[in-house]
């Protein structure tokens, strides 16, 4: 009988366990198309990149950054885990350090070259990875 209850058990703790990850790269997901509309927003409208423009778009990569410090990496997805978080600090790096000041320095051109060029790359590469983890 313990045997048996152990088999049954064993796939309802898997379910569980992939369950909660889903839950989690579906948040994540959320999150981060959260910080690139705060940030299609900023680029797209030359009056919001004031303080609190500015602010919001620190704020929610910040959320996406503190909401991946918290996630473990699914079993035996470990790697395209470590390939997530590495777009993802490239990707926000590049628009803390890059981007934004582009903006707010008026060049428009250069910024919405770097939005849509490797920007946009890790972008999808982001939003895949959270598909690939999420499974």
């Amino acid at each position: 009988m313990r045997k048996l209850l152990t088999v049954l058990a064993i796939p309802v703790l898997m379910f569980f366990a992939v369950s909660a990850h889903a839950g989690e790269f579906g948040d994540l997901k959320k999150k981060i198309n959260d910080a690139r509309e705060s940030l299609v927003t900023m680029v797209k409208n030359k009056d919001k990149r004031g303080a609190d423009q500015q602010k919001l778009v620190k704020d929610t990569a910040d959320a996406v950054s503190a909401t991946l410090a918290k996630i473990k990496a699914p079993a035996a997805k470990e790697a395209k885990f470590k390939e997530l978080v590495a777009t993802w600090n490239a990707f926000k790096e590049t628009r803390e350090g890059e981007l934004v000041p582009l903006l707010l320095a008026g060049k428009q051109e250069e910024a919405e070259k770097l939005a849509g060029g490797v920007q946009k790359e890790r972008f999808k590469k982001v939003n895949d990875l959270c598909d690939e983890l999420e499974k």
